[in-house]
């Protein structure tokens, strides 16, 4: 069913526009994907989108792939700008429900983990899911503090990496302790007197362990880094003072997990 929209009034124009806060994101228990990119990445894995909005030529552009099970709305170029969040709206969006998937328990998680603990940048945070993504890692704990992973900056920096490995929101003290007392190891990153370069870590054994990175500008919390199995640091040959989380997570899960 494809229903016009032109009034900028319309009830739902303005549950739609809501989705971009956390208000309305937990009152209608739905988040917002915008761009066709994240679409696209949603329908091919078969998630379960509740509606898709869009502008007359978005969604002629992409009428042979869009579901014929789920309710379209075609929107005037003005209402689709006022939708979403991007500074250039692509004019395309689909609207999915929170989930409500049980969750992980660290006491049985299985493969490689990125731990986020008080990340902030939703760039970083984007990069480090598409990393972890692509070094096959099974999955990535937002630690309290980090920034929400519905947040349209994030949605759309993790660029469909979010539909391929499982993103949990839960306390890292309880995720390191249960992974070092099935003696997997959890890699901290921080440079201290007692960290180890990264290069003299043997790759993670049968992938099953965590890394943890830390705040932007403060690093790994200090009890964090006290519960970790060991603590690591990459060495910096130029005058650089620092890496970019992001691009530090990259080298250090390659090597453990790549």
């Amino acid at each position: 069913m494809k229903e016009k929209i032109t009034s900028s009034q319309n009830k739902r124009v303005k549950q739609w526009r809501a989705l971009t806060s956390k208000k309305g994101r937990k009152q209608t228990q739905s988040y917002l994907l915008e761009g066709w990119h994240l679409v696209q990445e949603a329908l091919k894995a078969d998630q379960p989108i509740t509606a898709i909005l869009g502008t007359a030529d978005q969604l002629a552009a992409h009428a042979a792939v869009l579901p014929s099970d789920v309710d379209c709305f075609e929107l005037t170029d003005s209402i689709a700008k006022t939708i979403g969040d991007a500074n250039t709206p692509q004019g395309i969006f689909a609207t999915m429900p929170l989930p409500h998937a049980a969750p992980v328990d660290p006491q049985t998680a299985q493969g490689g983990w990125l731990f986020l603990d008080q990340v902030q940048d939703p760039g970083n945070i984007g990069t480090m899911v598409r990393t972890a993504d692509a070094a096959g890692l099974t999955g990535v704990v937002f630690g309290r503090g980090s920034a929400s992973r519905y947040l349209p900056k994030v949605l759309r920096s993790m660029q469909g990496s979010q539909f391929h490995v499982q993103l949990v929101e839960a306390d890292l003290h309880d995720w390191i302790q249960a992974f070092t007392a099935r003696h997997l190891p959890v890699y901290g990153t921080n440079l201290d007197p007692q960290a180890q370069d990264y290069r003299n870590v043997d790759p993670v054994p049968l992938a099953a362990g965590a890394v943890v990175m830390g705040n932007e500008g403060n690093g790994m919390a200090p009890d964090l880094q006290r519960l970790t199995t060991r603590n690591l640091y990459i060495p910096i040959k130029g005058q650089a003072e620092s890496l970019n989380v992001a691009v530090a997570a990259g080298i250090v899960m390659f090597r453990l997990f790549g």
